[in-house]
């Protein structure tokens, strides 16, 4: 009889025990999303820019900034301050008072 032995990558592993997870931390993220979505929204039309707009200032689609307004997207840190540097507001607080 022969065996074969199949050996997944480290990668698949961190994936597989990530989807075991309960929806709670799906259900996190998005909130963070939406919230990140509203605060974002607030400013544009403070700002009289639309999503074009925001676009070319941060160098990325409208079609990106679309999916992020809807609370779609799961944003990365560098994105996240794309979008604080753009508009001016503060998303991540805390963390400039750990700084002294």
């Amino acid at each position: 009889m022969n065996t074969v032995t199949y050996k997944m990558p480290c990668g698949v592993l961190e994936t597989e025990s990530q989807t075991i997870k309960s929806g709670q931390d799906k259900r996190n993220w998005t909130q963070y999303s939406r919230a990140i979505a509203a605060l974002m929204s607030k400013r544009m039309s403070e700002l009289g820019m639309t999503q074009r707009m925001l676009a070319e200032k941060m160098n990325c689609t409208q079609q990106y900034i679309s999916k992020m307004l809807k609370g779609q997207k799961n944003m990365s840190l560098e994105t996240i301050c794309k979008i604080e540097n753009t508009l001016g507001i503060e998303i991540i607080k805390g963390l400039n008072e750990n700084e002294q």
